[in-house]
Parts: structure tokens; C-alpha cells; sequence
């Protein structure tokens, strides 16, 4: 890796890192206050209806912000179309769920779902506005300034909703939080960021972007409409408790694997487009950022699953226990999820968004076939489903990734696999190290202590490459 790529990279990663962390500290500080504070059928609730606002949100981009980093020669002209798309279809898609919302409550069976789904999708608007400015930002690869602005806004909404739901207002808290966010970050987009768009919107610009992002719309579309799928299904089959215990395990799990994941990926994206015409290249940095994001990723899902039981009885109280075994096996869902992500990637990079579309549509429906069967035996059953859909997947992403730039699952594999050794083991030694402690705070601390000696220590005397690249990064 060149020291002009190596220094952009290691730039990226630290600010788009602290941006990560730092919010989804705060994020997780709060969360935890509010879950104290609110019962889980309070959450079951914002979960019933994540599915229309995330597929809303996927519509609203439609591939778009990433169509713009991908571009070597874009346009204010491209800036200002995408822009101006993103804030028309988002007004369309709030009047459809605002006319739709008593269907909506009426298929859950919870008439009070109706009001919520009015207010909270304002959260669409909102958002549309930041769109473009936030892309200008990541082509910039500048995260600092994201790391302010996402900071300042969590911050201050989160700080609203646990006042809110210390005063006992219920959902409320949970809605009221959520369009502050988007209000705020869209107002600090513009305030830090010297652009504005040009009155202006170019059918040729449009379709010249679409034609990447449409496809990539319909991608990631099935892929949200695929997760959020279990929600629906356990909102419907089950109570809202349950759904709630489920979407706080997957908030849990998806902690540590999504942030690493998205540090590097924002990062990486916009600096290996830049050296997508040379394979031989690309495959090396590409090795590189898997190794390093396993070694990452694995000791902390593992971990996560080893000191379930006591964290969340800690943190989130016992009436939050139901959530436990959930967590665990989701825990393994997504420390696979980031090698299938990461393999899915390369194809955008490398501009082929009709090869991922094409792979996505294949695996959903055989991620679908998986659910289905699963149903009947309950909630536990349907996430292992999830775990072996997982395995599945990073099988069908790698194959592409090999066609692509000769980059074979059986090498990825072979980089990972000490990273992996090493996290099972520290995870064996944790979870039975910390029924030697007697109160939940000391399991916990015990555990991360544990934990983190047997990997650094392993790391150290078995020459782990990727621990040393860590230490670098770290000390620049």
C-alpha cells in the first residue's frame, strides 16, 4: 500500500472511528437510560415500524450517495439533482405512510400505532435534506466533521428523550428522540458545510447516476426488506414484549460488527475506487482491511455472547432477560456478517451494482425459504436461521470476489483464521472464568479483563500481523 493511500486510510479510519464510537458511546449510554426507564413493549412498538422507515430511507437514496462517491468526474449539477430527488420522494413516500398509517396499525392489531407512525415518519423529510451533504463529506473522506455534527445531535435528542421518558410519556420519549436527531444533524450538515445546491435538476445527470444506483437501490431494498422481515413476522405471531426483547438483542449485536464495519467501508470505499483498475492491488489492500477487520470483530462478538447473561441483567435490569439467548446467537450472525459485507462491497467498487443486484435477489429468496421454514419453531430458531443464512451468503459474495480480482474464499479464510482461534479461545476462558465472580458488575468487568489480557497476550506471542498494524495505526 502506497504511503499516500496508507495515510488517507489510517486519517479515515481514525476520525470516521471517534465519529462511530463516540456516537454510538453516547447512543448506547442513552439507550441503556431509556431502557430502565421504558418497557420493552415500548420498543416492540418503534420496532413494528423500522421496516417502513428503513425501506422509506433506502428509497429516498436510491443508491444515489453511493453512485456519487463512485463517480470519478461528478458535477455540482449531479450534487444538485440528487439532492433536490431525495427531498420529492421523501415528501411522497411520508403522504403514502401517512394515509397508510391505519392499515398499518390495523395489521399489528395496535390502534395507537397510528398517531406513532404519522409523527415518527417526519423522520423521512428530515433526513432527505442531509443526504447530499453528508456524501460530500465522505468523497472528502472528512469525518471529523461528521464526528461533530452526529456527536452534537445524539447528544442533545438523547438528552430530550431520557427527560421525557423519566416524566413517563412511553413511546413518546422514543419518537420525540428520534426526529430531534434528524432534525439537528440535517441543521448542522449546512451550518459546517459550505455548499449549496444549484437551482437546477438534470434528467440527463439523473439517469446517468441511476443507472449505477437503481440498481443498488433494488439491492439494498430487498437486503432491508429481508432483515426487517423477522420483525414483522414475530410483531405479528408475537407480543410486542417479544419483539422488543428480539430488537434489543439486535441492537446489542449489532454494536460492535456494524461500526467496525462501517468505519472501514466508509473509509475504504472511497479510497479503493480510486485504485479500482488494478486487481492485483485491490486484492492486496482488500486482504489487508479483512484481516484487520476480523481481528477487530471477532473477539469482540464473541466476547459480547460470553458476558451476555450479565450485561444485560446490569445494565438493562432483569425484566430485559429475555433477551439473552437472543443476543447470543445473533452474536454470531454478525461476526460473519462484516467478511460477507466486505466481499459484497468489492462489486460496487468495481462498479458492477447489476452483479450485486442480481446476487442479492438469489440470496433473499434463499434467505426467505430459511425464515419460513423456521417460523413454526420460534423466535430462537429463526435467528439460528439467520446465522446459517450468514454463512451462506459470505459463500455467494466471494465468488464474485474471486471472479472479479482472483480473490478466492478459501485465502480469505486462511487470513482469518488465527483471529478466529484466537477469539473462541478467549471466549471459552471468559465464559467460564466469570462464574467465579459473584455479582453481575464483576462478571463483566472480570470478563473484559480476561478477555482482552488472553487476546493481546495471544496476539503478542503468537506474531499476530494484525496486531502490529494495529499498534501503528494507533501510535500515528
Amino acid at each position: 500500500m502506497s504511503e499516500s493511500l496508507k495515510s488517507k486510510t489510517v486519517s479515515g479510519v481514525l476520525w470516521s472511528a471517534i465519529e462511530r464510537f463516540s456516537l454510538q458511546g453516547v447512543q448506547f449510554i442513552i439507550n441503556i437510560l431509556m431502557a430502565r426507564l421504558l418497557l420493552p413493549s415500548d420498543y416492540g412498538m418503534i420496532g413494528m415500524l423500522a421496516v417502513f422507515l428503513q425501506i422509506s430511507q433506502t428509497f429516498i437514496d436510491s443508491g444515489f450517495s453511493d453512485a456519487l462517491v463512485q463517480k470519478k468526474d461528478r458535477t455540482e449539477t449531479d450534487l444538485s439533482t440528487v439532492f433536490y430527488f431525495n427531498i420529492i420522494i421523501s415528501v411522497l413516500l411520508y403522504i403514502l405512510l401517512f394515509i397508510g398509517a391505519p392499515y398499518i396499525a390495523q395489521f399489528y392489531r395496535m390502534p395507537e400505532l397510528t398517531l406513532v407512525t404519522r409523527i415518527i415518519m417526519l423522520n423521512l423529510i428530515f433526513s432527505s435534506f442531509a443526504a447530499v451533504p453528508k456524501t460530500i463529506l465522505t468523497i472528502r473522506i472528512d469525518f471529523k466533521t461528521q464526528s461533530k455534527i452526529s456527536l452534537i445531535s445524539a447528544i442533545i435528542s438523547g438528552t430530550v428523550g431520557i427527560t421525557m421518558a423519566y416524566k413517563g410519556v412511553g413511546v413518546w420519549a422514543l419518537v420525540v428522540q428520534t426526529l430531534l436527531n434528524a432534525l439537528l444533524v440535517t441543521c448542522l450538515f449546512f451550518y459546517y458545510i459550505n455548499w449549496r445546491p444549484l437551482k437546477v435538476f438534470s434528467k440527463k445527470s439523473f439517469q446517468g447516476l441511476f443507472s449505477f444506483g437503481s440498481k443498488l437501490l433494488f439491492s439494498r431494498l430487498i437486503h432491508t426488506l429481508y432483515y426487517n422481515l423477522y420483525a414483522i413476522v414475530i410483531g405479528r405471531r408475537y407480543s410486542s414484549a417479544e419483539l422488543g426483547y428480539y430488537t434489543r438483542a439486535e441492537q446489542l449485536a449489532i454494536f460492535p460488527s456494524s461500526n467496525i464495519n462501517a468505519i472501514i467501508s466508509r473509509v475504504t470505499f472511497p479510497i479503493l475506487s480510486s485504485i479500482q483498475d488494478d486487481d492485483k492491488r485491490l486484492a492486496l489492500v482488500y486482504r489487508k482491511y479483512i484481516r484487520l477487520a476480523s481481528f477487530l470483530i471477532f473477539p469482540l462478538m464473541i466476547g459480547l455472547a460470553s458476558v451476555a447473561e450479565p450485561l444485560v441483567s446490569f445494565l438493562l435490569t432483569d425484566k430485559w432477560l429475555g433477551t439473552v439467548l437472543l443476543l447470543q446467537i445473533l452474536c454470531l450472525d454478525w461476526m460473519l456478517d462484516h467478511l460477507s459485507q466486505i466481499n459484497l462491497n468489492l462489486l460496487l467498487i468495481k462498479g458492477r451494482s447489476d452483479l450485486s443486484l442480481r446476487l442479492e435477489i438469489v440470496k433473499k429468496i434463499i434467505a426467505t425459504l430459511i425464515l419460513i421454514i423456521s417460523i413454526p419453531y420460534g423466535i430462537e430458531i429463526m435467528c439460528w436461521g439467520r446465522v446459517l443464512y450468514s454463512v451462506l451468503a459470505t459463500y455467494m459474495n466471494s465468488y464474485y470476489t474471486n471472479r472479479l480480482i482472483g480473490l478466492s474464499l478459501k485465502t480469505q479464510l486462511r487470513d482469518i483464521f488465527p483471529s478466529l482461534l484466537l477469539a473462541a479461545g478467549m471466549g471459552i476462558t471468559v465464559y467460564y472464568s466469570i462464574s467465579l465472580f459473584s455479582s453481575d458488575l464483576l462478571k463483566i468487568i472480570g470478563g473484559v479483563v480476561i478477555g482482552v489480557v488472553f487476546y493481546v497476550m495471544a496476539s503478542v506471542i503468537l506474531r499476530i500481523g494484525e496486531f502490529k498494524e494495529l499498534l501503528l495505526i494507533i501510535k500515528k
